[in-house]
């Protein structure tokens, strides 16, 4: 009751609140069926057991199960009183002011580690699994068709690096995160444009540039260094980017040695920018929207569990068949007196 009353006087000013949501856990706690109410205890268990384990047992995220077999007499103690072999004592080893230290200390960080529910990484794998469903060719098949099980080469055509006109689960695709649009061609030819109405193109310039340094030629590394240099970062460029000073000072200082990675910091501060900035209005922006109206849509196949499994409208002839079709002869006159047999 005394803790009661200091839990009730540090929280007074929400205690109303306090009380309504318990009163609403209860209430739908009734309303679950047994089922429910055991997997949830049961996860609510684990989560306290895993995350906030009782004084004296054993943590599952600090140690593993071997760690704390080893008794006083296998283990062997090292001068401040702890075993060399293994990180907590075991039941029959001596606990002493320096392991109680250790356990503070693995305490506080186990307080400041970031925690995230089960039931939250289970919405965020489902969200993501339902946003990419209809993009695997595996799950949802290959519109319009499976070109590795079919003569139907579309699928290659509609989904060249380069074309007028996008499919519309390409576009898609570009809202999914900023790194898929810049590793589309089509894409990051869109939004090159959209910079370019904002007047700051010479960002995603500076970043293909920064790309084409690191995957280039060795033998160029110090001309493309110097030549990027001069076109974006110099003073008086004439594409010059905005980084801060402190990125200015780090690439300066890998300027007298230049390498293929000297300019990561300045296109990682570029990369960021644009994907905080430039990124969400160019989603919001009308010609993105005007791209998803546009884009082709292929005509709809069957789904099946296995799309791969699909069997041919039209079985191909064998290529041992086609001269015998074509001319009217046997097989085996084609195939020559040697393989006669072979052909009959």
């Amino acid at each position: 009751m005394e803790h009661y009353g200091q839990l009730h006087r540090k929280i007074n000013h929400a205690w109303d609140l306090v009380v309504m949501q318990a009163r609403e856990q209860l209430r739908a706690a009734k309303q679950r069926r047994k089922g429910d109410r055991l997997v949830m205890a049961c996860q609510e268990q684990t989560y306290w057991l895993v995350n906030r384990p009782p004084p004296g047992v054993p943590s599952v995220l600090e140690q593993g199960p071997e760690r704390s077999s080893c008794t006083a007499g296998q283990a062997r103690m090292s001068p401040q009183g702890l075993p060399s072999n293994c990180s907590p004592p075991g039941p029959f080893q001596t606990k002493n002011i320096d392991f109680y230290k250790r356990e503070m200390e693995l305490c506080r960080k186990a307080l400041g580690r970031a925690r995230v529910k089960s039931s939250v990484c289970l919405e965020a794998y489902l969200k993501f699994s339902s946003q990419r469903e209809p993009h695997d060719p595996i799950m949802s098949g290959c519109l319009p068709g499976n070109p590795w099980v079919t003569d139907d080469d579309t699928y290659w055509t509609v989904n060249a690096p380069s074309v007028a006109v996008p499919t519309k689960l390409r576009v898609e695709r570009w809202g999914f995160s900023f790194q898929e649009l810049l590793e589309d061609p089509v894409g990051r030819a869109h939004f090159m444009a959209f910079l370019g109405t904002e007047f700051s193109a010479e960002n995603l310039s500076f970043w293909e540039a920064c790309e084409e340094l690191r995957h280039g030629g060795q033998a160029q590394v110090r001309a493309m260094v110097d030549a990027v240099y001069q076109q974006f970062l110099a003073p008086g460029a004439a594409r010059w980017v905005n980084i801060d000073s402190q990125t200015m000072e780090r690439t300066l200082e890998g300027l007298h040695q230049p390498h293929r990675y000297v300019l990561d910091d300045a296109q990682l501060h570029i990369y960021m920018l644009m994907k905080k900035d430039s990124y969400p209005r160019f989603l919001k922006s009308a010609a993105y929207k005007d791209l998803l109206a546009e884009a082709v849509i292929p005509p709809e196949a069957k789904k099946r569990v296995f799309p791969f499994m699909r069997k041919l409208p039209h079985s191909s002839p064998s290529p041992a068949l086609l001269p015998a079709a074509t001319s009217g002869e046997p097989a085996a006159a084609a195939g020559g007196p040697e393989c006669g047999e072979g052909g009959a």
